[in-house]
């Protein structure tokens, strides 16, 4: 019922996605049915083939963008619904670092992965990620950093969620070309990822563990 949908998400065919989506609403279709049998389980191989070398950064910006087509088709009936409870998630990239190609890869699989990403974008400071957790619900927050100058900013922001009592509230991850799993379990992050599927994967594990 849904190959064809799937099949164009997989391959990043925006136009198609954004049709066969309409269609099915026409049809009669649930929205929450289409997203969590074609859209979602999509991203998901797509994530699986850029983990496995089969796909590149072009292939999942592609396939990210023919999602978002079909997100504009869905998103008024879901939020009509409001049957579908997704995880928030807060990504940045840290103070002082302006590289964003990571940090918005990992937010398309995060996307696909049926989390509701709050993109701060670059150059975040502490606060910032602070503000998304009391006044957004965030759960979780992803950093990252790609240079070893500002690697200590991430620290800083567990400081501050300890200093205003918001640290239990919120599971932490960071990646980065130059961060590694002891320096997450240095500044006392809750995971350590080194690529954007495996942020996706360990940030379900986190909620899991919860």
């Amino acid at each position: 019922m849904f190959q064809d949908l799937f099949h164009a998400v997989v391959v990043g065919n925006a136009s198609d996605v954004k049709e066969i989506c309409r269609q099915k609403l026409e049809e009669g279709v649930d929205a929450n049915e289409i997203l969590s049998e074609a859209l979602l389980p999509g991203m998901e191989e797509v994530g699986r083939r850029f983990r496995d070398g089969e796909y590149f950064l072009p292939h999942v910006i592609l396939s990210g963008k023919a999602m978002e087509a079909g997100m504009e088709e869905l998103r008024p009936l879901l939020a009509k619904s409001d049957t579908r409870q997704s995880v928030k998630i807060a990504l940045g990239t840290v103070q002082g670092d302006l590289h964003d190609i990571g940090k918005n890869l990992v937010g398309m699989l995060m996307s696909g992965g049926g989390f509701e990403v709050v993109d701060l974008g670059r150059d975040v400071p502490p606060d910032r990620f602070v503000e998304a957790v009391r006044d957004q619900g965030v759960q979780i927050i992803g950093m990252s950093a790609l240079l070893t100058t500002t690697m200590p900013v991430m620290g800083k922001t567990i400081e501050a969620l300890n200093e205003v009592g918001l640290r239990d509230n919120v599971k932490i991850l960071v990646g980065g070309a130059p961060v590694s799993q002891a320096f997450a379990d240095e500044i006392g992050a809750d995971g350590y990822a080194s690529d954007a599927p495996s942020a996706v994967d360990l940030a379900k594990k986190l909620l899991i563990l919860q």
